[in-house]
């Protein structure tokens, strides 16, 4: 098992923002709909409200990186340009 976690910092009143739209746009069920993924979830902080954590689970690294290559993450790519600053990405194989 694969397990990610992706930290988000937007930009002041994006964090809400980003997620929403990826919500509205179909992605999020989207990304759950597809093979080998076990869970993706997006939380926010509590102290900073422009923090977003997303926490990813696939049953294999082959089924997360072809993810990485579908047409909605296309999409999640250009959404996140719009109110995203930085990204940091922890990886853990289970």
């Amino acid at each position: 098992m694969i397990l990610l976690s992706v930290k988000y910092t937007a930009r002041p009143g994006g964090g809400e923002k980003f997620v929403r739209e990826i919500t509205d746009s179909g992605i999020l069920d989207a990304v759950r709909a597809e093979d080998g993924c076990i869970s993706y979830d997006y939380y926010f902080s509590a102290e900073s409200p422009d923090t977003v954590l997303l926490i990813e689970k696939w049953v294999s690294p082959e089924q997360q990186e072809a993810h990485l290559q579908s047409a909605h993450m296309a999409e999640l790519m250009r959404i996140k340009e719009k109110y995203i600053l930085n990204t940091a990405v922890e990886k853990a194989v289970l």
